[in-house]
């Protein structure tokens, strides 16, 4: 699975699990196992306000974008993050939130 990420001043933080094609926001799980190969589903059809572009299955990989939450000094690698490769199952590390989140 690739995940693109695109950057948003929010107050919320986001917790991010995957296991198969079921992606986990903050404990709500989204099941993307129906969406066939070649296809593209628009974000808009999709029931997460975490998904912000299409969702593609090309090659038997999934790929879409996801908003990623910024907080009011958040670190560069957050605010220009770089594309998540998933290979396996569980937690999802994100970028820091914060820049107090790297000093501690």
């Amino acid at each position: 699975m690739k995940i693109n990420l695109s950057p948003v001043r929010l107050d919320t933080l986001l917790d991010l699990s995957v296991a198969g094609d079921v992606l986990t926001f903050n404990g709500e799980s989204l099941d993307l196992s129906a969406i066939p190969e070649g296809a593209t589903l628009p974000a808009d059809a999709v029931m997460s306000d975490w998904v912000v572009g299409p969702v593609t299955r090309i090659n038997g990989e999934l790929s879409l974008t996801l908003r990623l939450p910024c907080g009011p000094d958040a670190p560069e690698e957050t605010r220009f993050p770089q594309p998540i490769t998933v290979t396996e199952d569980g937690p999802i590390m994100l970028p820091a939130y914060a820049l107090e989140e790297i000093s501690e």
